[in-house]
């Protein structure tokens, strides 16, 4: 049988004590705050755009509704007298 060649590195002797990494590194990215709103600041919002939110889908719904009725905004007509 044919003995494995020899290697020309040397064994690594894990008792000996390890060296200390000399490559620089760059120190961690500063982690930025993140701003917490107050509570009720954010369910005041939400309310209002929930509340706008409805009123125009109930604006869109009676438009609908009115147009297929036959009435439309066109029929009428405003005059301003200023003066």
């Amino acid at each position: 049988m044919a003995a494995p060649l020899k290697s020309g590195k040397q064994s690594v002797n894990l008792a000996s004590p390890a060296r200390v990494s000399k490559i620089r590194r760059e120190p961690p990215p500063v982690v930025k705050k993140v701003e917490v709103k107050d509570p009720e600041d954010r369910d005041t919002q939400t309310v209002v755009i929930g509340v706008i939110a409805f009123a125009l889908a109930l604006f869109i719904v009676m438009l609908g509704i009115s147009t297929y009725s036959g009435w439309s905004p066109g029929d009428y007509s405003v005059e301003v007298n200023l003066g």
